[in-house]
């Protein structure tokens, strides 16, 4: 079952250091394949525009991520953590803060992702389908320090501008505030 550790590609395109092009940002997508198991792939981010982020501060490249958020956390895994397999509770983004961790998906694919990693995940149970799951632990002798934002709604625009799949679907939830 092992289709093996896939590595960050490296950018394509503008990485922010041409001033005149809209960069695009790698990150890794996991979502529901079409046979029904998770699966995940680097995919990447784009819709930079050029906008001051408050007042007279300088333009910088910005995108916005159009949803509701559920909840924001602060996660710190401990050294030698790993969950059960697992579907993600809601549509969320995970951001390795310091230190390392592993996704393993159905399919066999693991990433490895550390500080400069984004994550998005996509592979929520829905239904009577709990059977969508990823495997994930904490690699090295220290801490994994996380930011995970969790949205109980992603807006169509954010759909359309990550350039990814139809499993960024909205997703209503009423616990959503």
């Amino acid at each position: 079952m092992s289709a093996g550790i896939k590595q960050r590609l490296g950018q394509s395109g503008n990485d922010g250091r041409d001033a005149a092009n809209a960069p695009s940002m790698p990150f890794w997508e996991m979502k529901t394949g079409p046979d029904g198991r998770s699966t995940i792939d680097q995919q990447w981010l784009n819709g930079f525009v050029q906008r001051s982020v408050s007042g007279d501060a300088a333009p910088s490249w910005m995108r916005a991520f159009d949803g509701k958020v559920k909840t924001i956390w602060f996660n710190v895994l401990p050294e030698g953590w790993e969950g059960v397999w697992h579907p993600s509770p809601a549509l969320q983004w995970v951001v390795p803060l310091s230190g390392r961790w592993f996704i393993e998906t159905q399919d066999g694919t693991r990433v490895e992702m550390g500080p400069g990693d984004i994550h998005w995940g996509a592979d929520v149970a829905s239904g009577n389908n709990n059977a969508i799951a990823h495997l994930s632990g904490v690699i090295g002798d220290a801490p994994c320090v996380q930011l995970m934002i969790q949205f109980g709604q992603v807006g169509d625009a954010a759909v359309a501008q990550t350039g990814t799949s139809a499993n960024l679907t909205a997703i209503n939830d009423e616990e959503a505030v």
